[in-house]
């Protein structure tokens, strides 16, 4: 068995592919990597070359979420029986271990035991337009170093066991908790206003072709033009948020483990999600990580 693969699907999305390519790719090896590639664009194959790349059709759906998680799910099943951990997300979100440990991920999967769901602490990358002037042109954890957390993208995403994981990536039918205090998820959305900008030009483009209103559609309101604000005062906002003294992410994870419990009858479970107006800033050895 293999150690890890990891496993996205991206249309258009170059600036975040290729920073998944920089991370998955140099560290898991391209043909530990899996790409689906909705719409076959030719940018993404040029980008993805060397991964195992997963053509689908690119026609527009009102239930475009659901059916992108039903296959997701399935392929990580798949790939389990190849590997002894599958690690599943969008692909501006990357899991990273902290690097004072002296491992990166794959080392350091390569010491934890298989049968289990890992949640890693999600974490969003933002950037702070009254200080951080640099253009990213390579890594993205250096010109950034300001995050805020965010438990919404605290996923059990990396998957070594029989389950089920829901829309979104947000839950799995697992019924214990695994979130050790050295596994990050970084959520990039943020990280550049320039690409921001960018980004929802393009998928506010896609809900369009849909059809559907933000009430019928199984995607992110996010997705909609009519629910996206101004972007430069969503990043002016960054700058209220309030610093933390120091990098001290226990009480997080002592929420998360306090809260968790079955998700009603679904089957699935969950721990609280609650909005935090903080942020952080991170510490050196994590630059040029991502």
């Amino acid at each position: 068995m293999q150690t890890v693969a990891a496993l996205t699907m991206v249309r258009d999305d170059a600036f975040f592919l290729e920073a998944w390519l920089r991370h998955y790719g140099e560290m898991l090896g391209r043909e530990n990597c899996y790409v689906v590639n909705h719409g076959r664009g030719t940018e993404v194959a040029d980008l993805a070359q060397g991964c195992n790349i997963i053509g689908i059709p690119g026609d527009p759906h009102k239930s475009f979420d659901m059916k992108r998680w039903r296959m997701l799910n399935n392929f990580v099943m798949a790939l389990r029986c190849y590997y002894n951990h599958v690690i599943v997300g969008d692909v501006d979100e990357l899991v990273v271990v902290d690097p004072a440990t002296g491992m990166d991920l794959r080392q350091w999967l390569e010491t934890v035991p298989a049968n289990r769901v890992l949640t890693p602490l999600g974490l969003e990358v933002i950037h702070r337009i009254d200080m951080e002037h640099e253009t990213i042109a390579g890594p993205i954890l250096g010109p950034r170093r300001h995050v805020r957390p965010a438990p919404h993208y605290s996923k059990p995403c990396i998957i070594s066991t029989g389950t089920k994981i829901a829309r979104g990536g947000h839950f799995t039918q697992y019924g214990k908790l695994h979130a050790p205090d050295e596994l990050f998820l970084f959520h990039l959305k943020y990280c550049d206003l320039g690409n921001y900008a960018a980004t929802m030009d393009r998928r506010n483009h896609v809900s369009a072709a849909t059809g559907a209103t933000i009430k019928e559609a199984a995607i992110g309101r996010h997705w909609f033009a009519e629910a996206r604000g101004e972007d430069r005062a969503v990043f002016e906002a960054f700058e209220g948020l309030e610093m933390q003294e120091e990098f001290n992410l226990e009480p997080l994870r002592r929420k998360m483990r306090r809260t968790f419990r079955a998700r009603g009858e679904t089957g699935f479970f969950e721990f609280d999600r609650p909005e935090y107006h903080t942020q952080y800033l991170l510490p050196e050895r994590f630059s040029g990580l991502l």
